[in-house]
């Protein structure tokens, strides 16, 4: 489904037409906002995202002990920030995306996969520190109510785009002003709560290094960030956090750190996809409890969300994308692909076929305005009385030549899965080891389950730079299947 702020923003509209304009004052600054939902309003828009939010990005990770933790952690920076704590909640999302973000009503959110990249409690208290920040000053109310202006004048800025998820609501930038904003509070809540505030940039270059990283990893410019990752939807620099730190008086090296305690927390943590999401390996994507998998072609890189698997070659000329519906269509698979799904451009080819040895359905059509028009081929692929997955493969004119055979490729690889296979299917977890004499981060990166980049992905899990030596008898993440 395609959705933009605006959607979001739908919820309060009983706010704007009961006038709740006015303003706040920051209890950290004394500075006044302009606000137009109240506090109340705020937290009813939270709890109302709230379970959609959290279905949204994979569900709550089913690990009490790590829930707790974070809810102890995050309590006490909160503690420090003038508000009760109670007002606050933490939820650990089960996604592999590095980012953490807050809504009205004081929910904040932190990934799985930021918590795999973090290396010490102080450099989380410093995430936390920092939404609790936006939370403070309440940055999300302010953008909530410049969208129900934009949106009253039926002028909404944000351009609706295809097959953009929900999720990318919430994970929205700030502006730079209001980034500036959570750094000082969160530097500060840091330094009252009794951390390290330098952990706050030390794991700033590990976030940046970590961007750079998965770019080369996807065949892109190391300065394309993923508009899922914190480096975007937070947009900081070492600079504006260490400016941060002057303006609130914090210095480097005084607080706590502890980095092994934390360690010992995430041993045995979910590395990359769960079971229920389907785990990518590589160019293939398996599901282990609907048994099924495939494959895309050589040049494309995948990584997948909670609603869909997407899947796009060099400079993202060409997108793949898979995600399945659960409806109870019984009819022949042309009149769902033609009737049901694709209801705007006309199809061309419309022909029943096999897919894996499922009943399935292919077309292909020119879709878009004349300025902006693409090639797109879909395939819709009956798994089960209640499931049907669907494959759209598209590209603009300019790069449509590529098209039909990614998407033969694809859809040819599908395939069910053996019940023998599908048990022999094991997630990936972060392990931590102890370090040995003449260990290098080359002998223990290969004990590691990646294709490529294995020392670079060691290196950027642990925080080491290029040619950092490894000191006997201390920790490390390491990743394993199993």
């Amino acid at each position: 489904m395609t959705l933009t702020r605006r959607h979001f923003c739908g919820l309060s509209c009983a706010a704007l037409g009961a006038g709740l304009a006015g303003c706040a004052i920051d209890p950290e600054d004394g500075m006044r906002h302009s606000m137009i939902i109240s506090p109340n309003e705020g937290k009813k828009l939270g709890k109302e995202a709230y379970p959609r939010l959290v279905q949204e990005f994979g569900g709550a990770y089913d690990d009490p002990p790590m829930a707790r933790y974070i809810d102890d952690l995050g309590r006490k920076v909160a503690a420090v920030t003038g508000i009760p704590a109670e007002n606050f909640t933490f939820t650990v999302l089960d996604t592999p995306i590095v980012n953490a973000f807050v809504t009205p009503g004081g929910y904040i959110y932190i990934a799985r996969g930021l918590l795999a990249l973090a290396n010490s409690e102080a450099e989380l208290a410093g995430v936390i520190g920092h939404e609790l920040g936006h939370a403070v000053a309440r940055h999300g109310a302010q953008d909530i109510g410049r969208a129900n202006i934009a949106d009253a004048l039926g002028d909404f800025p944000g351009a609706v785009s295809v097959d953009e998820d929900q999720s990318e609501l919430y994970l929205a930038s700030f502006s730079r002003d209001q980034e500036r904003e959570a750094d000082r509070l969160g530097v500060r809540y840091m330094r009252d709560a009794g951390y390290d505030p330098g952990a706050m940039t030390s794991f700033l270059a590990e976030m940046r290094g970590n961007s750079r990283l998965q770019a080369r990893i996807a065949g892109r410019d190391p300065d394309d960030v993923d508009e899922r990752d914190i480096m975007s939807t937070h947009p900081r620099t070492v600079e504006r956090v260490e400016q941060a730190m002057k303006l609130a008086g914090a210095r480097v090296g005084r607080g706590l750190i502890e980095r092994d305690g934390y360690l010992q927390h995430i041993d045995n943590m979910i590395y990359g996809e769960s079971a229920e999401q389907g785990y990518v390996r590589e160019r293939a994507f398996i599901h282990q409890g609907l048994r099924f998998g495939f494959q895309v072609p050589a040049g494309f890189h995948m990584h997948s969300r909670p609603d869909a698997v997407r899947a796009t070659n060099e400079k993202n000329r060409v997108l793949i994308k898979f995600d399945a519906a659960e409806e109870p269509f019984r009819g022949k698979m042309t009149r769902y692909l033609a009737d049901e799904w694709v209801t705007g451009p006309d199809l061309q080819d419309l022909v029943a076929t096999q897919v894996g040895g499922q009943p399935a359905a292919t077309a292909w059509a020119r879709a878009g305005r004349s300025s902006k028009r693409m090639l797109v081929h879909f395939a819709a692929i009956r798994l089960d009385k209640k499931r049907i997955f669907r494959f759209t493969v598209l590209a603009p004119d300019e790069f449509a030549g590529h098209v039909p055979g990614a998407f033969r490729e694809t859809i040819a690889s599908f395939r069910r899965l053996s019940k023998a296979e599908a048990d022999a299917l094991l997630p990936w977890r972060i392990r931590i080891a102890v370090v040995q004499p003449g260990d290098t981060a080359e002998s223990l990166s290969r004990g590691m389950p990646f294709a490529t980049h294995q020392a670079e992905r060691f290196r950027s899990l642990n925080g080491l730079e290029a040619g950092d030596p490894l000191v006997a008898g201390t920790r490390m993440k390491m990743v394993i299947e199993g």
